[in-house]
């Protein structure tokens, strides 16, 4: 079944009222939104995307007043809360009966919430008046959107979308868990973990690669195009190419994040170039390397889960 996209703001709210699936934009990617707190519109998530019932979702929040009835804010974790609205995810201990449907956490005894950085978003949000579970919009396992075509192409239009143009930023949101005086980078992202450190004076451990799964984006195979990768390496006949920096003289598919070595084009590239590269048939896609600082790490973070082996 295809489905007409929402025109306005207040269309796609209405959709998402009614306990309906509608996609829209975020800073970072689109997002697939349901009503977190319906029960049966967060388990269409899971069935449409194909996603694993223990991969618990990120919830979005139009406001602090939204996130502080759902989870409990120490304060080390008001003070990470000063960088919203951004791509700043924080895992936190789940407030008790905070009306959020318990699958969209996933069992857990915590909640990632963010409040996201893109005026359609927050306008959604604001509209709906009800938090927002809303992983990104496409199968799980594979890439992730940044346009609505993409979103589109990805479900078959068998999802609404609220297009909002290109994100910004082009990879997930960084995930943080703050635990008493700790805190944990759980997935690399948008918002790199030396600005994080930067802004608030505060050190931030990254979790180990094999830890349990605490927060989304943690699968080891994830984030992947139809064709395999090959990272940190040049390409070979019949293979696509990634670059990174410099022009390459490789005849064969090529698609450069930055011809100027710069990781925020990068990162927003990033996705869009997988997506492109994979529609031109090759079944291997050589990547060049990335240095990995700064957004690097959320790059590079996502190129090995793509290239990690799938079942």
């Amino acid at each position: 079944m295809t489905h007409s996209d929402p025109k306005t703001v207040e269309d796609a709210a209405a959709l998402l009222r009614a306990g309906q699936l509608c996609a829209f934009p975020t800073e970072t990617v689109y997002g697939l939104g349901a009503d977190a707190t319906d029960a049966d519109a967060v388990l269409s998530i899971y069935q449409t995307k194909g996603r694993p019932r223990f991969n618990p979702l990120i919830i979005h929040c139009a406001d602090l007043a939204m996130a502080e009835t759902l989870a409990v804010f120490s304060p080390l974790a008001r003070k990470l809360a000063t960088l919203w609205p951004g791509s700043l995810t924080l895992v936190l201990p789940a407030r008790p009966n905070n009306g959020l449907a318990d699958v969209a956490m996933a069992g857990l005894d915590s909640v990632a919430i963010r409040i996201p950085d893109h005026p359609l978003a927050l306008a959604l949000l604001a509209a709906v008046g009800r938090p927002l579970a809303a992983p990104s919009a496409n199968p799980s396992g594979r890439l992730s959107p940044t346009t609505a075509e993409q979103v589109r192409r990805g479900f078959a239009g068998r999802v609404p979308v609220l297009d909002g143009g290109p994100c910004q930023a082009g990879v997930e949101s960084t995930i943080v868990r703050v635990h008493g005086d700790d805190l944990v980078q759980l997935r690399a992202g948008a918002m790199a973990r030396h600005d994080i450190e930067k802004a608030l004076g505060v050190a931030v451990a990254v979790a180990d690669q094999h830890a349990a799964i605490a927060a989304p984006g943690m699968l080891v195979s994830h984030y992947a195009p139809r064709a395999m990768l090959r990272l940190n390496t040049t390409p070979r006949p019949g293979e696509a190419y990634l670059a990174f920096g410099a022009a390459s003289d490789f005849s064969g598919p090529t698609a450069n994040l930055s011809l100027n070595g710069d990781l925020h084009e990068a990162a927003r590239n990033l996705f869009a170039m997988l997506h492109q590269l994979d529609a031109m048939g090759a079944d291997m896609i050589a990547v060049a390397p990335v240095p990995d600082e700064g957004l690097g790490e959320a790059i590079n973070d996502r190129l090995q889960r793509a290239a990690a082996p799938r079942e």
